[in-house]
């Protein structure tokens, strides 16, 4: 990725809060930034990699993108890490240390936590961080807050040697606006100095940080009381007094534009004298927070009457839409419905892309019979649905390998004679799947593990990782081989195979095969993400009307390119009656992977005519 020419100071430019985040990221003067890509914080580092004077980097996974923050910090620079909410529960072995060494030059850490679980596995609460490791939290309630937060942070994790919790959600993270920019500032390395007492974190060393971090904490109370980011914005109808923080302050101000709110930019520490005064002006004080009662607790804790989740949901944004019918109906008045009934429409659930080289993957595992199937976090999280329904659970990236070993050891006699598969991708094993792998080599576990590599961080943009050759430039970079990996990691040689995932029959030997045998076994699938360069698309097909018979084979591949035009019950000659599928391709969306072909019995589907790069259509 080229290095772009930053927009000029006092430009004012429309930003989404990732790339506001990034902006002042890099007028901090930060030397290093680091990340592991997730929605909803990845456009931040994709988006700094593209300004100049500063180090970028993917990371494996969060925990190490944290540790080369830090140590950018620890040699005196400006440093920036970012992930999404479940990332700081594996970067928080590195961040639950970090706040007794404390920093040296200023840390922000972004963690942008997805309410509403638009792509995520669950919904969390990223505020706890900051009481768990008494570290400060700032929450940006638009992307002119992301950018300004940003700056603050530095001041703030410098002045006090903290690292600083930048909390965002996705609404922030994606929603743009309008921010006004400023210049690059000038921040030199101030360089390491040895200091064996704070940097080493032995029993005897940490214990006599822990009276510091409380200090610390001390004065960052006092300082919460008087920042000018917590903001009291006044209003005339006292009935309701707000106490907020994040894109749920915009949400109140727009529900209720007569009432007065406390925006809290410095969330944590509470600024609880402040909402003390505020209680005596209102009638009732209500926290609005997305999404668990934190604040909530810690102000009744301190004997201020308040209302907050007694009243309103703990899930999904608080919208107007959410907040005005919840107060209505808690305070007995006429108050609007909770929004119009959402008009009925054909439902389009998530899949695959045409030609994804996971379609075989999966058509092969749903085919199998008397296997269990562990799962991964990626897009490939999507064969649990239709048609394949072939992934049996889902939890955490890297768990496919440990849940896979403990349904091996774990099985009863009614699940002897299951094959247990687990499935992983290429970023998510090197993430955390490597060392699954080694406990189920080293364990002796009857697991197969079907590897997917196709080069990319598929599911949140095609990002490069340590399996794609290229790093966060596209620049050349040493490409693992995974053959070799996971032989170091125990597997057998013999027991290693490299298959080609459009390669149907040879893909379903492999599978049938390895799960047959009574050890560890690994197949790695060899094809790139279509959404990538490295993928050449093929000449597309079409369905000859006249031959097909309705038998549905194609379908079940579930690729998107393929229609089904009408359906059609029959009686076969032994008098079973059976569901026809009629079907058509999508021509200029197919890329000519054969999947489909290799499934049709009747032969139905040929060549449309010769390839055209110009008619090709990218799927996605």
């Amino acid at each position: 990725m080229a290095a772009v020419m930053p927009a000029p100071a006092q430009s004012r430019l429309l930003m989404s809060g990732n790339e506001a985040v990034a902006r002042a990221v890099w007028e901090a003067g930060v030397r290093v930034a680091a990340a592991y890509p997730g929605t909803p914080s990845t456009e931040m580092l994709e988006t700094l990699a593209g300004y100049p004077d500063l180090y970028t980097e993917w990371s494996v996974n969060e925990k190490v993108s944290l540790e080369v923050a830090f140590g950018a910090s620890m040699a005196g620079s400006r440093a920036f890490c970012a992930m999404k909410h479940v990332g700081m529960n594996v970067a928080s072995d590195a961040l639950m240390t970090l706040t007794l060494t404390g920093v040296q030059g200023g840390l922000v850490i972004a963690v942008a936590d997805d309410v509403g679980l638009s792509s995520s596995q669950n919904e969390q609460d990223s505020r706890f961080w900051g009481r768990f490791a008494h570290i400060p939290v700032l929450e940006p309630a638009d992307s002119q807050d992301a950018h300004d937060m940003v700056l603050e942070g530095y001041r703030l994790s410098e002045s006090f040697q903290v690292p600083v919790l930048l909390r965002l959600t996705t609404r922030i993270c994606h929603v743009k606006a309008l921010v006004t920019v400023g210049a690059r500032q000038t921040h030199a390395a101030s360089g390491f100095t040895r200091d064996a007492a704070r940097w080493v974190m032995v029993p005897g060393n940490a214990a006599r940080r822990i009276p510091l971090m409380y200090e610390r904490e001390r004065r960052l109370r006092e300082l919460a009381e008087t920042s000018p980011l917590n903001v009291l914005e006044p209003g005339e109808d006292k009935r309701f007094g707000f106490v907020t923080s994040g894109p749920a302050a915009m949400h109140v101000r727009e529900a209720f534009p007569d009432a007065p709110v406390l925006r809290l930019g410095l969330s944590y520490p509470v600024p609880v004298e402040r909402v003390r005064a505020l209680a005596l002006q209102v009638e009732r004080l209500v926290v609005v927070e997305e999404t668990e009662p934190l604040l909530e607790l810690e102000l009744r804790a301190a004997g201020i009457a308040v209302h907050g989740k007694d009243v309103l949901p703990s899930i999904g944004e608080l919208s107007p839409q959410v907040l005005r019918p919840a107060l209505a109906r808690w305070s007995g008045e006429d108050g609007p419905a909770s929004g119009a009934a959402a008009q009925a429409v054909f439902p389009r659930p998530p899949t695959l892309c045409v030609a994804c080289p996971h379609l075989g993957v999966y058509y092969t595992l749903s085919q199998l019979r008397n296997i269990v199937v562990s799962g991964d976090i990626g897009c490939y999280t999507l064969g649990a649905g239709h048609p394949w329904h072939a992934l049996d659970s889902t939890i955490s990236m890297g768990a496919s390998m440990g849940v896979a070993l403990g349904l091996d050891k774990g099985r009863g006699e009614t699940d002897r004679n299951k094959r247990i598969v687990a499935v992983i991708g290429d970023s998510t094993f090197l993430h955390m799947g490597m060392q699954g792998l080694l406990d189920i080599t080293y364990n002796r576990g009857n697991v197969t593990v079907l590897l997917l590599d196709n080069r990319a961080v598929g599911m949140t943009g095609g990002q490069d990782n340590p399996a794609s050759g290229r790093d966060i430039h596209g620049e050349p970079a040493p490409r693992v081989d995974f053959a070799r990996l996971v032989e170091a990691l125990g597997v057998k040689a013999e027991r290693i195979r490299v298959v080609d995932p459009y390669e149907l029959p040879t893909l379903f030997k492999a599978l049938r095969e390895e799960t047959k045998i009574d050890e560890p076994s690994v197949i790695i699938t060899d094809r790139p993400c279509v959404l990538i360069d490295a993928y050449q698309p093929r000449r597309p097909y079409r369905v000859e009307e006249s031959a097909c018979t309705g038998c549905g084979n194609c379908v079940e591949v579930g690729c998107p390119a393929i229609h089904v035009t009408r359906r059609e019950k029959a009686v076969k000659p032994s008098g079973r009656e059976v569901d026809l599928s009629f079907v058509r391709i999508d021509t200029p969306a197919c890329t000519g992977c054969d999947l489909c072909v290799q499934t049709c019995a009747p032969d139905a589907i040929v060549h449309a005519e010769p390839l055209h790069a110009a008619s090709v259509v990218r799927p996605g």
